[in-house]
């Protein structure tokens, strides 16, 4: 059996937590016996190995033809070089890991057009939230059912928030006309966005007074992409109520939770639970560098106890030229907090061993995370954790016993916590004595061997262009 995997990127390129789950994976499932391949998409076509994974990248254009090929029907070039990966490597699985311009229902189609089927593996919320958070109007979890009017209102009031004068922003002054702006542009017909694009009218405030139209046809082509794959992969408890929610029968949705790399997992000395009281509390973020991660808000809690004994060293990946005005952004913040300091990224290798290093991991994440994976991997060091009571994060961190909740954007409580940890050693103590890895690589690829043998012990389901599910009934939020 050989499996062609899709993610977002991969090495050399900055790899998040989904590109490091694909690389596991595909290590396990060589154990299993099952061939892997890479396709990612990138500015040109490539080939080369990366320790002894075939990767392939394919060229997508630089940028997109249009709007529509933005938020629906994906990029041309993407699809016509990949299609000569797939002539190449003539997998017999598929296995997407993101749903872009440059892996879009294209794809799709003209891998089942070749009788292959395709398993697609929801990573992240912006998979079905345009805001890409996963959290309605910025506040609180969404039940995540795609309706056009709701998320478009949603969606412009993160984007018309963006815009708005900082100033007056900070001082209250532009929350409610935001909102109600938002609302009544998110109220306005699709058809009346189509028409703008007979026009070609996009960009600043025309894209917004086309969201209702761009929204409407990007939940055509998810809702078209999971009628059209083979099976959907959930690898959290919410990501498969939000699926359900939004009509894809139960029996096509695979749960199948994260896990850690076996060979990352070794015994360690019990020493490795004791904290001096004399030294500072060693605290570590891991992760990418955007404003869904909440390092901000980590910083923020920082400057309100000033006085607390406590280091934060921020290993932050900036994937982009947004995450890199991010950076540059917590580092002006943190400037004045000596205790603050940023280290470059490290390797996947090199997350567990550093970990090691600490005594508690932050997870301030503003969105519902479908891990995160590092939250496993601090627990498969013996770090505790301290993470936002929300999606991923909430369902693996069981509150005081092997870590701590928090609510996201409470900069407070934050404050607090970090306060009373750093004063309570025994405390963190314990929290890291009960923490422990549930679940490791190995066990996710033992069931990717299980859903692959059933795909291909039936018939593959062509492609049905104009099918999609039924609409789930709408439900006020």
């Amino acid at each position: 059996m050989k499996v062609l995997h899709v993610p977002y990127t991969f090495h050399p390129d900055p790899m998040g937590g989904t590109e490091v789950y694909v690389e596991g994976l595909i290590r396990q499932l060589r154990v299993l016996g099952i061939a892997s391949a890479v396709a990612a998409p990138a500015s040109q076509d490539d080939a080369y190995e990366y320790r002894g994974i075939l990767v392939r990248r394919y060229g997508i254009s630089p940028k997109p033809r249009n709007l529509q090929a933005l938020y629906g029907e994906g990029d041309i070039d993407a699809t016509i070089n990949f299609s000569r990966i797939l002539a190449m490597e003539q997998p017999n699985i598929v296995h997407l890991h993101a749903f872009t311009r440059g892996v879009s229902l294209r794809l799709v189609r003209i891998v089942k057009a070749q009788g292959v089927p395709v398993i697609f593996t929801y990573h992240t919320p912006t998979v079905t939230c345009q805001r890409g958070s996963m959290t309605q109007w910025g506040i609180q979890p969404c039940k995540g059912i795609m309706d056009v009017h709701t998320c478009a209102r949603c969606t412009l009031q993160a984007l018309f928030g963006r815009l708005a004068n900082p100033a007056a922003k900070k001082d209250g002054l532009c929350a409610i006309p935001v909102k109600a702006l938002a609302h009544l542009v998110g109220s306005l017909p699709p058809a009346l966005g189509a028409a703008l694009g007979e026009f070609d009218f996009e960009g600043g405030f025309w894209t917004a007074l086309r969201m209702t139209e761009l929204l409407q046809l990007r939940h055509r082509m998810i809702r078209s992409l999971f009628a059209e794959v083979d099976h959907i992969v959930a690898v959290c408890e919410w990501v498969k109520n939000v699926l359900t929610s939004n009509g894809v029968p139960s029996h096509k949705v695979f749960l199948s939770r994260q896990g850690v790399a076996d060979d990352d997992i070794s015994e360690e000395s019990d020493q490795r639970f004791t904290i001096s009281g004399d030294s500072p509390l060693r605290i570590a973020f891991f992760g990418r560098l955007d404003p869904t991660k909440g390092v901000h808000t980590l910083i923020q809690a920082l400057s309100l106890i000033t006085k607390a004994e406590l280091r934060l060293v921020i290993y932050g990946i900036a994937q982009d030229e947004s995450g890199r005005r991010y950076e540059q952004q917590l580092r002006l913040l943190a400037a004045p907090d000596k205790r603050i300091a940023f280290h470059p990224p490290i390797t996947t290798r090199e997350v567990i061993p550093t970990l090691r290093n600490y005594d508690l991991l932050a997870v301030p994440s503003q969105c519902l995370e479908t891990g995160p994976l590092v939250v496993m991997e601090a627990f498969a060091a013996g770090a505790a954790v301290i993470g936002s009571r929300l999606g991923g994060i909430a369902e693996l961190i069981q509150d005081g016993l092997d870590g701590v909740l928090v609510d996201p954007s409470n900069v407070a409580e934050w404050a607090n916590k970090l306060q009373s940890l750093s004063e309570d050693r025994s405390f963190i103590t314990r929290l890291r004595t009960n923490a422990a890895p549930r679940r490791t690589i190995a066990d996710v690829a033992r069931d990717m061997q299980e859903l692959y043998e059933s795909v291909l012990a039936r018939p593959c389901q062509p492609s049905t262009i104009e099918h999609e599910f039924p609409k789930p009934e709408m439900s006020l939020r």
